[in-house]
């Protein structure tokens, strides 16, 4: 891949690949070429060649951009939140509110992309997907074992589980609140994460968990990482 030391030059990737992040969640990464980009940021194809050499380094980039735009938006705020089972609280209520906002055009990501590229053969732009969302769903897990530990979960408690169920309630919401323009989804993906965690819960940790957000706003986490992305 070509490289560009100067100003200039990391201006101008980094303008494209911020573009490119936007219309792969929308139209999907296999939709993403050089000539549908250039046609998009009204730039010729030789100049988006300078920058990436093939599709697959555009794919490759847009799905870093978009990692990098998620832990601004979703994992460094809930991290300051807390620990144990707050801080599971908080990631779920940051995805929330990551959706919420419309930090991509067309949703989550990586739920976009996990829902094009499941079915295909392995490959760098699908191992890629798949490692960014193991990363995420390690955050979950490990959030989940430090409740475990520090005594808001029983001594029983699967977090991958707990993880799972989780990750369930979050995609959905994305999903259908795309898919029906329906906030009240959102709504329903809040109360469904408050009431497994607190049905979970030990005493200790139902009033970690308290006072809890407030139903259909992006909450406590959320407004952590309110400005949209451009």
């Amino acid at each position: 891949m070509a490289r560009h030391p100067n100003s200039h030059g990391a201006q101008t990737r980094s303008t494209i690949v911020r573009a490119a992040a936007d219309l792969a969640s929308v139209e999907g990464l296999d939709g993403l070429s050089i000539g549908r980009l250039a046609g998009e940021l009204a730039m010729s194809k030789s100049g988006l060649f300078a920058h990436f050499g093939s599709k697959e380094d555009l794919q490759l980039a847009a799905i870093e951009e978009a990692r990098q735009r998620y832990v601004r938006q979703v994992i460094t705020p809930a991290l300051a939140a807390g620990s144990g089972i707050t801080r599971l609280h908080a990631l779920c209520e940051a995805f929330l509110s990551y959706v919420e906002r419309g930090v991509f055009p067309g949703g989550c990501f990586f739920a976009s992309a996990m829902a094009e590229f499941d079915a295909k053969a392995p490959g760098p732009v699908r191992d890629r997907i798949a490692e960014c969302q193991q990363q995420w769903m390690t955050t979950l897990e490990r959030a989940a074992r430090d409740a475990r530990a520090q005594g808001q979960l029983p001594a029983g408690s699967d977090p991958r589980q707990l993880a799972f169920e989780l990750e369930g309630a979050l995609l959905t919401a994305n999903w259908y609140f795309h898919l029906y323009a329906d906030p009240g989804y959102l709504s329903r993906a809040r109360r469904a994460v408050q009431a497994r965690l607190a049905g979970e819960a030990t005493a200790a940790g139902r009033r970690a968990l308290r006072p809890a957000p407030q139903t259909g706003q992006a909450g406590a986490a959320g407004d952590l990482a309110t400005q949209r992305e451009q």
